[in-house]
């Protein structure tokens, strides 16, 4: 039964609300596939889907690779190789680019989407990690996550334009497109952080008094929630956008990591290094948790497919080998 914690009782501030639900953990998501996967039993990493074609790039870390795989025909296309210790990806479906932070050679490398060549290499600081981009500046954010950056791409130029201390490690970046700035998680502060894409400065910082080093980061902007992973407590912290006021706290697997959201659903997927992923349903700014479903050996990376509601997780290591398990919510 999964353990959860109830902050400021059942949390109905008028706001949002925080409660319980528990089913049967192999009721909840159910194995559609796996697909086999190259590079060996080693760490994947991020994921960046292109809903325009159903397009899911995966970043094999350990093995240097980015997979591609066309989620409409259900198989791997092609493999990029010559990205060692790729972490981060972010595609930008309408200029065919994809971004990959490339950690040991300290750059954002840059494909088209359409030939599959690199364009260009950006250098990216220390521990290029997750990445997020503004629109309206046309500039792509990268967490340095080791080097306690985050640095600002101009992604016409294809240049490196501003590097923003922010004062610790950085976890992960998001877009915030009511107000259209950039939130960052500084894991060694314990700090949600906002920055001006305009200006390239840190304009907000707000501590957490919940939640110990958040790495893991999603908004959700029609309900105005932020929701971040905390791998130094295993929590999820729930938080206002409206008024950056904390308001919810939940048990979830140990060092979460990835966090992605079904739009159409609302349910919010939190995987972990443990294996684990806790679900959350988002409706109506409340928040009810379902519980903690086992998916995989080091299943901490996590996508969702808005149109058929498949989640993907990739596994470095499943029977013979990798896989990229895809699992599907049943009710």
């Amino acid at each position: 039964m999964p353990t959860f914690h109830r902050w400021f009782g059942a949390l109905f501030l008028g706001l949002a609300g925080l409660t319980t639900a528990w089913a049967d953990p192999p009721s909840f998501l159910r194995l559609q596939e796996d697909i086999p996967l190259s590079g060996g039993d080693s760490r994947f990493d991020y994921q960046a889907f292109d809903p325009k074609n159903g397009t899911l790039y995966l970043a094999h870390m350990g093995a240097g690779q980015i997979i591609i795989f066309n989620t409409r025909q259900g198989k791997v296309i092609t493999t990029l190789s010559g990205v060692p210790m790729v972490t981060g990806l972010f595609v930008i479906p309408e200029t065919h680019r994809l971004y990959a932070s490339v950690t040991r050679q300290h750059q954002v490398i840059v494909f088209d989407t359409l030939s599959l060549k690199k364009v260009a290499k950006i250098p990216a600081g220390n521990f290029p990690d997750g990445m997020a981009y503004s629109p309206d500046t046309r500039q792509l954010f990268v967490a340095d996550e080791l080097g306690g950056e985050v640095t600002v791409i101009d992604v016409e130029k294809n240049k490196r334009v501003a590097s923003i201390k922010m004062g610790g490690q950085v976890g992960n970046v998001r877009y915030d497109p009511s107000r259209k700035v950039i939130l960052a998680n500084i894991q060694t502060k314990n700090e949600l952080v906002v920055i001006d894409p305009q200006s390239r400065a840190i304009i907000q910082r707000h501590p957490l008094r919940e939640g110990k080093h958040p790495h893991g980061l999603y908004l959700d902007n029609n309900s105005r929630l932020a929701f971040l992973g905390c791998d130094g407590d295993e929590k999820l912290v729930i938080l206002d956008l409206n008024k950056f006021d904390e308001i919810g706290i939940s048990k979830v697997g140990k060092d979460p990591d990835v966090i992605d959201f079904d739009p159409g659903l609302g349910y919010l997927y939190v995987a972990s290094e443990s294996g684990v992923v806790s679900v959350f349903r988002v409706r109506d700014r409340k928040v009810e948790k379902y519980g903690d479903y086992p998916v995989g050996v080091k299943a901490h990376s996590v996508a969702v497919d808005p149109q058929t509601h498949c989640v993907y997780f990739p596994l470095e290591k499943s029977g013979k080998g990798p896989v990229l398990r895809i699992m599907k919510p049943v009710n």
